[in-house]
């Protein structure tokens, strides 16, 4: 049961801090910069929607804001079988040159997506949703990174607000991940993109699903061809949190159910002989934090066990009785979330809750 409890404990810490300090001393050792430059290749600016009426145009007026020449501009919005005014409002467009690619049965974003990509001209891709806004030269500063040859894919930097306008616990967790990315980048490659905003190479799109995650596939395709994906700080894609939270939770599920779809369809990419240190990272930044929900329960009922052996175990009981009392508070009463206090815990038990409900369904 010790062995249990204190291997547990270290993996969980591990996973969150252990992996990242490794990416801190490979970078330090053999740290891999981007070799940007100011370019302007033709590229194809992909959104997806599904009855987004009321956001729409608030993002195609974003879109045509943007900073890049417009003769090397194409704007495709791949509507994945909407029936409000979705394409009603688009249509509305069509004379600023953004087109509308109506597909009719609902199939998903990545089948919405896998459409676009046949009709799209670009050498370069990009992947956006409604609901992320790009700064004016945010599309010039992803392109800027495919000048290195070695780049086959460029993932923007999610900036999180909650609908108080400040950071919500997702938010923390948010600057985490974009921490975490660039020390992935600076050490050998990404392992996931920002599915909400991000870039590739048109070769790299060749081979794309319409079934499993495109953000997460696109990495693992970009390292197959021996191209890596990066983070570009410089690229902020600014969204808010949604205020419908079983929609949020559906989300949490379903984009970790994707993610191991992805995964055990790739498992080849484990192979640390030939694919090096992004099999170590994808081990680490994916299966080792999709099991955190196992090692957690070991970890308690661990505890609970050798709660009468010695102090140590008394206070570490009472410390996660404690931590995990904060989360389910936050999530039973919205309004003690504004407490970082509180906060925190919830989001990262929500998380877990949510891997854990995506592994039933994907074992299932």
């Amino acid at each position: 049961m010790e062995v249990l409890f204190f291997t547990s404990v270290l993996l969980v810490l591990f996973t969150y801090f252990g992996y990242p300090v490794t990416l801190i001393l490979l970078g330090r050792l053999r740290g891999r910069d981007v070799n940007r430059a100011t370019i302007f290749p033709s590229v194809t600016f992909i959104v997806t929607v599904h009855n987004e009426e009321k956001r729409v145009k608030e993002k195609l007026e974003n879109t045509l804001n943007l900073d890049y020449p417009r003769d090397r501009l194409e704007i495709l919005v791949a509507s994945d079988g909407s029936s409000d005014r979705t394409n009603e409002i688009v249509l509305g467009y069509q004379n600023q040159g953004i087109q509308l690619l109506d597909i009719a049965d609902r199939r998903g974003k990545e089948n919405a997506q896998k459409e676009a990509v046949k009709k799209a001209t670009g050498d370069v891709i990009v992947f956006s949703d409604v609901a992320t806004m790009l700064e004016s030269e945010g599309l010039q500063q992803l392109v800027s990174n495919f000048s290195d040859p070695t780049v086959g894919c460029v993932s923007s930097e999610d900036r999180l607000l909650g609908r108080d306008g400040k950071p919500c616990g997702e938010g923390f967790y948010v600057r985490y991940e974009m921490w975490l990315r660039r020390l992935e980048s600076r050490a050998g490659s990404l392992v996931g993109l920002s599915g909400s905003l991000f870039a590739a190479r048109k070769e790299v799109c060749e081979d794309f699903s319409g079934e499993m995650q495109s953000d997460f596939r696109t990495v693992l395709n970009s390292m197959k061809m021996g191209l890596r994906g990066v983070s570009d700080p410089l690229a902020v894609g600014l969204y808010q949190d949604t205020a419908n939270q079983k929609r949020e939770w559906d989300r949490k599920i379903r984009t970790v159910l994707r993610g191991l779809t992805v995964f055990f369809r790739h498992l080849d990419l484990l192979n640390i002989f030939r694919y090096g240190l992004f099999s170590y990272q994808l081990f680490c930044h994916k299966l080792l934090r999709w099991l955190v929900p196992l090692f957690l329960f070991i970890a308690l009922v661990s505890n609970a066990v050798l709660f009468s052996r010695s102090l140590v175990f008394e206070i570490a009981l009472l410390l996660q009785v404690l931590f995990y009392g904060l989360a389910v508070l936050g999530l039973m009463r919205e309004e003690f979330q504004r407490k970082n206090l509180i906060r925190i815990p919830s989001y990262f038990l929500a998380v877990n809750l949510a891997i854990l409900f995506a592994w039933w369904r994907y074992l299932k």
